[in-house]
């Protein structure tokens, strides 16, 4: 388990566009966040439903059938595929605060940068459902800078069968197919990738891994009877600019969100 980065373990990340940061989620944090997605899933949380962007997961497992992700309530399930703006929730924002989040941004975007959330978002594999996601990177046009930086939270355990995340070692170094808006490939160059190299992040819950946003990664659907719930943060330099006039709040430095996941300052 991680609690701070030593110069050996900055150096895994930069070769390999990944790091392992170990179970860092106690297990009563743990249940905290597993009661409180679930509640949030079902509508018995306190929350401002009308600002988060919901999404349900597909009958078919197919990218191509999801529904558009967007804002409002959709229904009580466990069937959500994702849930974003969760830095509003107090309980997941008190996550993405932790002093060791702020450490790594700091090496990667300085010191004294302000440090805003790009999403803060619930992933989602129901048991025996789950939707295959395509080698990609993560990325958005939209921004005169790439975000860098995402941290991944395993709620349950992620296991080849139940759709834990794929990666390419060393793929960070590059975009393959910058013209994408959202950083997906074409068939031609999924087709070209030796998946023979692909890591299997499989993770017990309560562990978190560090992602390099340009790592080509991909995840398969659910085969079990375990669902594999994840939270994912993608963290960025607060100076970013949107070009379509998109704002972002601060997670560290002046203005940052409080402790009730109230807003502080958007950016």
């Amino acid at each position: 388990m991680i609690q701070e980065l030593g110069h050996q373990a900055w150096a895994e990340y930069q070769a390999q566009g990944y790091l392992r940061l170990g179970k860092i989620i106690n297990d009563e944090q743990l249940a905290t966040l597993q009661q409180r997605i679930d509640d949030i899933m079902l509508g018995d949380a306190d929350v401002d439903y009308d600002v988060m962007t919901m999404q349900r997961d597909t009958e078919t497992g197919q990218y191509g059938d999801l529904e558009r992700l967007s804002k409002g309530f959709k229904g009580s399930t466990l069937n959500y595929r994702k849930i974003e703006q969760l830095e509003f929730d107090r309980e997941f924002l008190n996550f993405m605060q932790r002093p060791l989040f702020r450490e790594i941004c700091a090496r990667v975007y300085g010191v004294r940068a302000a440090i805003a959330c790009r999403r803060a978002m619930f992933f989602n594999k129901p048991s025996r459902r789950g939707t295959l996601l395509p080698w990609h990177q993560d990325r958005w046009s939209d921004f005169d800078r790439d975000p860098l930086v995402t941290l991944w939270a395993a709620l349950d355990p992620a296991t080849v069968a139940n759709g834990c995340v794929q990666v390419i070692p060393g793929s960070h170094r590059a975009l393959v197919n910058p013209d994408h808006g959202a950083g997906f490939l074409t068939e031609r160059q999924q087709s070209e990738i030796d998946e023979s190299k692909a890591v299997n992040l499989e993770v017990e819950a309560g562990e978190v891994l560090l992602l390099h946003n340009w790592l080509l990664h991909r995840s398969d659907t659910n085969r079990t009877d375990v669902a594999r719930r994840a939270f994912s943060v993608c963290y960025m330099d607060a100076c970013t600019t949107s070009k379509s006039g998109k704002t972002f709040s601060i997670i560290f430095g002046p203005g940052a969100l409080n402790s009730k996941g109230l807003p502080g300052q958007a950016v």
